[in-house]
C-alpha cells in the first residue's frame, strides 16, 4: 500500500501538470474555427502509386530542397538547409555551391539580370548573384513594419517582387525554425500571414493583401494581372489580384477568390508546369484530431504546450497534384510509403519532375511519363 505522502506527491505532480498544460502561457492565442470535412484520400485525391518511382539525388552538403528552379544558364537550383544555394551541374549528378545566406531560404525565382530572388525566413528578401554575392533587398515595408518570415517568391516580366510573408507576426529564431513557427500561425488560426511587393524601381515595399494563415507559395497567374498562393492553415489556394493593396481577404466583398478548396492536406509551394497546368507539393496530410479541436481553440492552446514529439503529427507520406486556374485537379502523384518525405513542390522542366522537400536529405527526380501526366 502507498504511503499518504507517496500519495499526496502524485497529486501534486499531476495537479501541477495538468496545470502546466491548461495554464501556462506560450504567447499563441487561438480562436475557434471550422473546417470543411477532410475529403481524404478519395475522389481526384483517391490512393495511387504516382510518386513510388522518383530517383533520389543526395545532397551531400546538406538537406531539405525546399524550392527547386531553373537559372538563367539552364542549369536547376536549389536552397538548402544550411543556408546553402545549390546548382546541379549538366548531368545531374554534380553540385555546386553558389551561395551561403547565413539563413534558410525557402524560395526563390530569377530577375532579368539572372540574379537569384531569394525569400530567407530570417533575413528577408535576398538578391543573389551567380558569382555568390548576397545582399539585402529589403527587410521591411516601412520603418515601422518589419517583414518577419519571408516565404515564397515570384518576379513579373517588368521586375516586380512578388512575395509571401508566412506569418507577420511569428519569427523564426524567437519561436525555432521555420516548422515550429508554421505550427504556431496554423495553431492559432488569426491569419497573420501577408502578400507583398516589392519594387526594385521604386525601392518600395506594399502590402497586397492580409489575412491568410500561414500564407505559402506564390506564382504569377496566366492573365498576367493575379498571382495564386496558397493559405496553408486553411488548405486553400487563392487567386489574389497583383493591383490589390491592403486587401483583407477575410472581408466580405474582397477580390481575392479561392481557387482551391478544402484539400487533403496542407498545400505548400507553387510552380508553373506545363499544358497549362500548376504544381502544389503537399508535404503533411491533414490531422483528424486537428480537424476536430478546430472550435475548441482552448484545447489547441493546451496541445501546444506538450512537447512536439507528443503531438499527432501525421506519418510521412509522398502527395503532390497538379490543377488548373478554374480548380480542376489534373494530376495526383502519391507515395503511401512516405520513402521522400515532406514532398513542398515540384518543378517541371522538359518532361522531368524535381521534387522538393522539407526535410529530405536528397532531390526527388521523376520523368514525366512515369507519373502517367496528361499531355
Amino acid at each position: 500500500m502507498m504511503s499518504k505522502p507517496f500519495l499526496a506527491m502524485v497529486t501534486l505532480g499531476i495537479a501541477a501538470l495538468m496545470g502546466y498544460l491548461l495554464f501556462w502561457p506560450t504567447g499563441v492565442h487561438p480562436v475557434a474555427w471550422q473546417p470543411q470535412p477532410s475529403p481524404g484520400y478519395s475522389g481526384p485525391y483517391a490512393r495511387n502509386e504516382r510518386l513510388v518511382d522518383v530517383r533520389l539525388l543526395p545532397l551531400p552538403s546538406g538537406a531539405g530542397p525546399e524550392h527547386v528552379a531553373q537559372g538563367p544558364d539552364g542549369l536547376m537550383y536549389t536552397a538548402l538547409n544550411n543556408g546553402h544555394i545549390v546548382r546541379l551541374q549538366g548531368d545531374g549528378q554534380r553540385l555546386e555551391q553558389v551561395a551561403d545566406t547565413g539563413g534558410r531560404v525557402l524560395g526563390f525565382d530569377f530577375d532579368r539580370d539572372g540574379n537569384i530572388i531569394a525569400a530567407d525566413a530570417y533575413k528577408g528578401l535576398l538578391r543573389v548573384t551567380l558569382e555568390g554575392k548576397v545582399s539585402l533587398i529589403t527587410d521591411k515595408v516601412s520603418d515601422t513594419d518589419a517583414i518577419v518570415f519571408a516565404d515564397a517568391v515570384a518576379v513579373a516580366p517588368d521586375g516586380r517582387i512578388y512575395f509571401t510573408e508566412a506569418s507577420h507576426r511569428f519569427k523564426p529564431g524567437p519561436w525555432g525554425d521555420p516548422m515550429a513557427v508554421s505550427l504556431a500561425e496554423i495553431l492559432e488560426q488569426l491569419g497573420n500571414g501577408r502578400v507583398l511587393v516589392h519594387d526594385p524601381a521604386t525601392h518600395t515595399t506594399e502590402v497586397i493583401a492580409t489575412g491568410l494563415v500561414f500564407a505559402n507559395g506564390i506564382v504569377l497567374a496566366a492573365d498576367g494581372r493575379s498571382l495564386l498562393v496558397a493559405e496553408t492553415g486553411r488548405y486553400r489556394i487563392w487567386r489574389i489580384p497583383m493591383s490589390a493593396r491592403q486587401l483583407d481577404i477575410r472581408e466580405p466583398g474582397s477580390t481575392a477568390r479561392v481557387v482551391l478548396d478544402n484539400l487533403p492536406a496542407f498545400p505548400d509551394n507553387l510552380t508553373k508546369g506545363d499544358s497549362g497546368r500548376y504544381w502544389v507539393g503537399l508535404p503533411k496530410a491533414r490531422s483528424v484530431l486537428a480537424d476536430a479541436l478546430a472550435p475548441w481553440p482552448f484545447l489547441r492552446a493546451a496541445s501546444f504546450r506538450l512537447p512536439h514529439f507528443l503531438l499527432p503529427v501525421p506519418k510521412p507520406y509522398g502527395h503532390a497534384l497538379a490543377f488548373n486556374e478554374q480548380g480542376q485537379v489534373l494530376a495526383d502523384l502519391q507515395d503511401p510509403s512516405g520513402r521522400y518525405p515532406e514532398v513542398t513542390g515540384i518543378t517541371e522542366v522538359k518532361g522531368t519532375l524535381y521534387v522538393h522537400s522539407l526535410l529530405a536529405p536528397a532531390l526527388g527526380v521523376l520523368k514525366a511519363a512515369q507519373a502517367e501526366l496528361p499531355r
